[in-house]
This record gives structure tokens, sequence and C-alpha cells, in this order.
């Protein structure tokens, strides 16, 4: 989207879209990140721009670490990620906070509550806290774009990064939003040396830590009059504190109710808090997973319910807001529409399914990683045995193997993605070779971060502008680590990576399996003439043999006794196997599997 293009009045945007959208008219400059979901599509729309440098970073850290370096040099920049990035970016963060910046610097982390994406349910607002940050929460995509173009004022004028706290409803809903004028920093792009403010040695962080609090001060004064934080008077029966998409729940559930509207969550305004404590009869925090606005208001001497009423797991929605302060159901259109579920699976053609068929056939402990390969969890494949975070895999293998010794040897193996492998697995790899363990590393290398949407990495031979890039070689780089015993498989053929892998675990030191083949949902695969597989069904016996694999576009059909004689089976066949080929790719993994001749290539019979 081209910065001179004609804007229409009104658009129509996802809040991610949004936020794009608000860090082009913030004047952002570089925007670096690691994709995750909610937040990834935010650098996506902002590659569109012109006049913004945006790139996939190999983790959060660096993605943070990138921004506090273009802020240093006078540039407004932006840094993405999900919650669970945060966790990897706090090293830096907590020190920014310390440092402050020249040119706005804004952090937007975006939550997931209910775990639609995530391995767990994290509150971010604890980091704001912690890191004594200002963090702004927007409730819907209009605000998303305004409040992210206020946190850079905040951050300039406040000398301060700023968290910008998104969640999956505000990522994902779509709203009306009204685009507006570019906006100026007023501090000039370029080096200034300024040693005391940006080196934190000892010395010079005890100066910056006073100038944090005196920051925190003027923030909390600053709260008060921020025309974020309002009060809306109404029905003074009840008056609710709500911050994002906690407000517009209660909105709808109480339209004629009391509510203080929060926008800036840290810190939080004392004086509007006592202000509607002393204009109502009751008040309630409405706030979704940990109690953080209601046990700071709790410690202001403020008398008010949360948690005692409301959920602290999952998302909220009107109903639940409603059920939780009344103890009776709203209207039925308050509660979310049920929709049919669809079980996870890995898709038809998955280069990683042989991979986990055949570690199920050599029952070892399979030590995983965050990606789509963690779906291998799921039965049938049943071939992952644990999985904590990004890059985790390796690292507990090697703490299993120390832990057995050689009881362990040929029975652990780590399995990681090649996205997840550059985020955070190196070092892992590393600690094994360097203290000593017989772990086996399968690296699924399908060309992409597939589980957020197919972006690019540094091994994917291009970056997030579009540009051309160095991709990089896992065998040379694992060789460099020290790693002797380094093999590369194609892991469609299922028999041979089955011997690979049967070889390398049993060895006595660290080896590596690389199994390299592109995801099917990549767009040069999906151009590729795909020849689908073809049933025979009368050939089928229900061995269910070609079921083990798990694929998506093998539709299991069961029958009774009868229908069995009917349609010319045995009539204690239990049903009968076909491949949808509009699914199917003609990836051949089931055909090996198939004794009867009931798979065929082509349309043969």
């Amino acid at each position: 989207m081209s910065s001179k293009a004609a804007q229409p009045e009104q658009l129509w945007l996802s809040g991610n879209e949004a936020l794009a959208l608000g860090a082009h008219e913030a004047g952002v400059k570089v925007a670096s990140g690691y994709p995750g979901t909610p937040s990834t599509e935010i650098l996506e729309n902002l590659s569109g721009y012109q006049g913004v440098y945006t790139e996939w970073a190999p983790n959060e850290k660096v993605g943070l670490e990138v921004a506090i370096g273009a802020a240093f040099a006078g540039a407004r920049a932006l840094a993405t990620m999900k919650h669970v990035g945060l966790n990897v970016a706090a090293d830096p963060l907590f020190t920014a906070s310390y440092t402050g910046v020249r040119g706005g610097l804004v952090i937007i982390v975006a939550d997931d509550p209910s775990m639609h994406s995530s391995q767990n349910e994290q509150d971010s607002r604890n980091y704001a806290y912690a890191a004594k940050l200002p963090m702004l929460e927007p409730s819907d995509p209009a605000e998303a774009k305004e409040f992210l173009k206020l946190a850079y004022e905040l951050s300039e004028r406040f000398d301060t990064p700023v968290l910008l706290k998104s969640c999956t409803r505000v990522a994902h809903v779509k709203g009306v939003v009204k685009p507006g004028k570019l906006a100026k920093s007023k501090v000039k792009v370029g080096l200034e040396k300024m040693p005391a403010k940006l080196v934190m040695l000892p010395g010079n962080a005890r100066a910056r830590r006073i100038a944090v609090a005196e920051r925190q001060a003027q923030l909390a004064d600053f709260a008060e009059s921020f025309a974020e934080n309002r009060i809306e008077w109404g029905d003074r029966k009840i008056g609710f504190i709500a911050a994002g998409t906690s407000y517009l729940y209660v909105k709808e559930a109480f339209p004629k109710a009391t509510v203080l509207k929060l926008g800036l969550i840290n810190p939080l305004p004392a004086g509007l808090l006592k202000e509607l404590a002393a204009g109502v009869k009751k008040v309630i925090v409405v706030e979704e997973l940990d109690p953080f606005l209601e046990t700071q208001i709790k410690a202001m001497g403020i008398k008010c319910q949360g948690k005692e009423l409301l959920p602290a797991i999952g998302e909220f929605n009107s109903a639940i807001v409603r059920q939780a302060v009344t103890g009776k159901p709203g209207p039925t259109g308050f509660a979310p529409v049920p929709v049919v579920p669809r079980p996870p699976n890995m898709c038809a053609g998955c280069p990683h399914r042989g991979v986990f068929y055949n570690l199920s056939r050599l029952k070892v402990f399979v030590s995983g990683d965050i990606g789509c390969y963690t779906l291998g969890f799921l039965p049938p494949l049943s071939a992952m045995d644990a999985c904590v975070c990004m890059g985790a895999s390796i690292s507990m293998a090697h703490g299993m193997a120390k832990a057995l010794g050689d009881a362990g040897k040929g029975k652990i193996v780590a399995v990681i993605g090649d996205s997840t492998f550059i985020h955070s697995g190196i070092t892992g790899l590393i600690n094994s070779v360097y203290n000593k363990d017989y772990s086996t590393v399968i690296i699924l290398d399908n060309r992409i971060t597939g589980m957020t949407g197919h972006q690019p990495n540094p091994a994917s031979g291009s970056t997030l502008m579009g540009e051309p890039a160095n991709e990089i070689n896992f065998e040379e780089l694992c060789r460099a680590i020290g790693v002797k015993h380094v093999r590369t498989v194609n892991p469609q053929d299922m028999k041979a990576t089955y011997e690979v892998l049967k070889e390398e675990i049993e060895r006595d030191e660290p080896s590596v399996v690389i199994t390299r083949y592109p995801c099917v949902l990549i767009p040069e695969e999906k151009k590729r003439t795909k020849h689908p597989l073809h049933t025979v069904i009368e050939n089928c016996t229900g061995c269910q043999a070609c079921l083990r694999i798990g694929c998506p576009a093998i539709h299991w059909h069961p029958l009774e006794p009868a229908q069995a004689k009917k349609l010319g089976y045995k009539e204690k066949q239990k049903g009968y196997a076909q491949i949808d080929e509009i699914t199917c790719v003609g990836c051949g993994l089931c055909l090996p599997l198939c004794k009867f001749k009931a798979i065929t290539k082509g349309e043969g019979k």
C-alpha cells in the first residue's frame, strides 16, 4: 500500500491491519518482530507501506533489540510479538526501561486468552508493572490505530518504551477505522553519543533507576488527565472498571451502567478510581486473566469485587459478565454462536507426517517443540511426549540423557522445526555437543514458518519485504557447532527416513537428522501440478493400515454387516477407507502401507 495512495474516509480493518496503519501514520521507520498468533499480521501489513523498513527477526529478543537500536538512532521504532514472545524479549525490555529512548519505541504484545493458538495463558500486563513501563490497551481496531499513535507521543514525551497490549479478539475482529494524517517526530534521526544514558554499567544504571522512578510519578499524574481514562456516568448501583475488550463486554451486558474505561492501564489513575468509588454503591472490576487491576485498586484502599465473581481462566463474553454479576443469563444474543468443531491435524501431504509415523514405530521418547509438528502428539501418530516452549526440545533431551545415563541410549530424540531451531534451538544444540550427550536432533526443515501462516525465515531464501536473502545451511551450521554425524533425508521417502533415524538414534554421541521437504502450502508448492491418489474400493479389506498416518484426505466409512454384504465385502469387515481426491496432494505416504492394492496412482483401479 503506497503512502501516496488516496485513502477513503473509512476503512474496514482488523485490529492488526489497524495497528499497521497506525504505525505508518505515526511515522515508524524500523519495525522488527517474530511471527506469533495473534500478532503476525501487523508486520505483514506494515511491510506493504512505503517508507518503513520491516523484517522478521530470528526471535523476539533480537526483534526488540533491533527496535531499541533504531530508537537510539532517533527513529520511531516498533517491535511486535505474542505474549510468550515477551518472555524471550524480557532481558532487553527491562534494561530499555532504564535507558529510555531517543526516537519513540513501542512494543506491541498480543495476549491469547483461552489459548486459541498458544501453549499457555499469560497476562502481559504484569510485565508493564514489573518493568515500570506505561501500557495502553485498546478495545477495538479504531482504538488500536489511535492508541498506537498516542504511544509514540508518550514514548518521546516521557523518554520511555511504551507497551501496547492487544489480544486475540482485538487482533482479529473487524471494525470501522478512519485514516488520519501522517505524524512527524520532533527527534532528529542520527547518531548522538549519550553513554551515561545508554551504557548500562552499574554506575550509570543507578542514576537511570532514579530517572525511572521520577518518570513513574510523572506518568501517574498524567494518567489522571489522560483522555482515554474516563468515567462514563450512568446507573450508580454498580460502577464497573474495565479496559480493552472487557469494557465492550460490560457495555453490551449493562448498557446503562456507570463505567470507568481505562486506556492507560499502567500506571493507574488513583484519583479517577476514588472518584468512581465515591459515586457508586458498589465497584466491580472486569478483567480477563489475572486480577491485575483489582489487586492495585484494593491496595489503594478502594473496596471492590473482581475475581470472586468473574473467572481467572479464559476469554470473557457479554454472557459471562452478565451471569457473573447478576447470577442470571442474559439474552441469547450475548452468547457466542456454536460452531462445528474442527480437530487440529497436519495438512494432507505435510512432510512432517512420515517422520512422526516412523518415530512412533521406533518407540522413542520424543522431546518436541512449538510449530505445526506439535500436532504429531495427536492420535493416531501419538509421537510427541513433551513440549514446553520455543527451542526447549533439544535442551530437554539433553537433560533426559544426563538424568538417565546409559539407560537412555537409543531412546531419546528431539524434534524441532527450521524456524524454531533458528529462534532458540541452536544454543541447545551447542550445549548438547559441548556437554556430551547422545541425543539425536531432528530438524524438520519445511523451508518456512508454517504454524503462523507461512512467513519466511533465515533459511527460506527471502525476507519479509520479498527480497532475496541468504539461506542458512543447516548442515554446515551443525558441523561448525561440532556435530560429527549430520544426515539429510527426504521425509516423503518413509523407508529411507526410517533407516536413517534408526541408525542415528543408536549413536553414542550427538547426531542431527535434517528432514527437508517444502510445506505443501507454500505458494510455489501450491502451483505445482498435483496428482491425487485413487481408491480401489473393492480391494479394501478394512485393515485400516492407511489410517495410521492420520492423513485428513483418507476417510473411514464404517459398515454394518448387512451393508458390507450388500457391497460385496465380507460380513465381518467393519468398514472401508477412501481417499478424498480433492484434498489429496499425491504425496504417496499411504501407498506402501496398503498391501492389498486398494490405493493406486492416478485414475487406475
